[in-house]
């Protein structure tokens, strides 16, 4: 990272953090109450107070597009989920696909040997040639023989036993094979559910949306805003930034470079890159980039990454919000993440306490 990169990251995070960084638009769902110095929410989430009927209508329309997106982004987890399994699974095919041909050339090899042998038997009239010296009267020649013929036999039986093994393996791939189809076909129907799912909840947000006057949405930006301020506001407040000093490590730095320079792109659910991401997509790119392959969903981040105490995360780690574990941000430090908001958002720097926080993870741990 360059120093001219590196100081106007630090001057964005430092300029969002006075500001209470109230990016528009940054959360899923209704953002989290007063925190505990934890960085945990301590109760349900809740909005800022309506002050006339229309702000209480217009407060209700917030809260139904913001639970329409979150469950988008739940169903979209699914769906990164079913693809990057089936990249897997698709991945398990091709290799078994290429053992059953490695193995098959090594059948036909066997049979025709298998064959070749019974050819000979044939010939010398079921007796091995080994075997019809041994019937001369040369006492020297007969034990030279008898270990020939010996030798042979044994050959014969390991060709016969690795005949049979080839067989018992050629089965199991097979066998295999035809499971990961199977899962593969299911994965592709859990993926297709999954798209419709994410479709169907983001054009009812946004027809939602679509019937608001041109006032009406700009109200409805302010009142997000107004929302996140109040989180973000919270949670600085209980203390928990004056514990977190936390130093970036090498591929932590490197991570927040990338995200960082993604600023400005559009959200598109399913989405990891160049050009646009959703907000698992961005942090396992990030981490990618950084040398670090991580999970490609949030909930998986969640599961498999080591889990850190808010007041000793650093920059670069990983913070996963809602119960469910259904969005992720990165942190960049001074109390702001980088992420993708959500459909119709683009990566932009946002309050780390704007959302309900579940935990911290740490890929590089």
């Amino acid at each position: 990272m360059s120093k001219r990169s590196t100081t106007t990251m630090a001057a964005v995070a430092l300029v969002c953090a006075v500001t209470v960084l109230t990016a528009p638009g940054a959360a899923f769902a209704a953002p989290a109450p007063t925190p505990s110095p934890s960085g945990s929410p301590s109760a349900s989430p809740t909005s800022a107070a309506p002050d006339t009927p229309e702000t209480a209508e217009l407060e209700a329309v917030r809260k139904k597009i913001d639970k329409l997106y979150h469950d988008a982004a739940v169903a979209t987890d699914e769906y990164n989920a079913a693809e990057e399994k089936a990249d897997k699974q698709s991945v398990a095919i091709v290799k078994l696909a290429q053992k059953i041909a490695a193995g098959q050339k090594k059948l036909d090899r066997l049979q025709s040997s298998a064959g070749a042998a019974a050819r000979e038997q044939y010939r010398t009239g079921g007796i091995p040639r080994e075997a019809q010296f041994m019937l001369s009267g040369d006492p020297q020649q007969f034990l030279d023989n008898a270990g020939r013929a010996y030798q042979g036999q044994q050959a014969t039986r390991n060709l016969l036993s690795e005949l049979a093994r080839t067989q018992k393996d050629l089965a199991g791939y097979a066998e295999d094979a035809s499971a990961k189809w199977k899962d593969l076909e299911e994965g592709r129907k859990k993926k297709a559910a999954a798209k419709k799912k994410v479709e169907k909840q983001i054009k009812e947000a946004q027809t939602l949306e679509g019937k608001l006057e041109k006032k009406e949405r700009e109200r409805l930006q302010k009142l997000e805003e107004e929302a996140q301020q109040k989180a973000q506001t919270a949670w600085l407040s209980s203390g928990v930034l004056k514990e977190i000093d936390g130093k970036a490590s090498k591929a932590g730095k490197e991570a927040v470079q990338f995200a960082t320079a993604q600023m400005g792109k559009p959200y598109v659910w399913g989405a990891e890159g160049p050009k646009s991401f959703d907000c698992s997509g961005l942090t396992s790119q990030a981490w990618a980039a950084a040398g670090t392959p991580i999970p490609r969903t949030s909930q998986e981040q969640w599961k498999q990454l080591k889990h850190i105490a808010v007041e000793d995360m650093r920059p670069g780690d990983l913070i996963i919000y809602f119960d469910d574990a259904s969005h992720v941000g990165m942190y960049i430090g001074d109390g702001a993440i980088i992420h993708a908001p959500r459909p119709g958002r683009t990566v932009t720097v946002a309050g780390a306490g704007s959302m309900a926080i579940l935990g911290v993870v740490r890929p590089d741990a």
